[in-house]
């Protein structure tokens, strides 16, 4: 599926700065301090909103037996922290449709 390729942060700072009539500047700081926000909210309640887009959520993963694909031998994996992205249902069903 080549399909065109994803905005970059020069292209959404260059957007939010015509969409909202301000500098270049003030539109990047304003996208990095979001970043900030999400970042720093997440460590301390494990979760942050994205409102209409999703949530940043903190799930501990408990140990685990795994194998290792190119010999089959036996590993510990072990417990970690892993940050993921719940996406909203309402940004899910904008992007691909519920089949009827």
């Amino acid at each position: 599926m080549a399909g065109k390729k994803p905005l970059t942060k020069s292209q959404i700072v260059s957007y939010f700065a015509k969409k909202f009539d301000l500098s270049k500047k003030a539109a990047g700081t304003i996208i990095d301090e979001f970043a900030v926000l999400a970042i720093a909210e997440t460590k301390k309640a494990s979760s942050f909103t994205l409102p209409g887009i999703g949530k940043l959520v903190l799930v501990k993963r408990k140990a685990r037996v795994g194998r290792n694909p190119a010999t089959g031998a036996v590993i510990n994996i072990p417990a970690k922290t892993v940050v993921k992205m719940r996406v909203a249902k309402a940004c899910k069903d904008a992007i691909v449709p519920p089949k009827k």
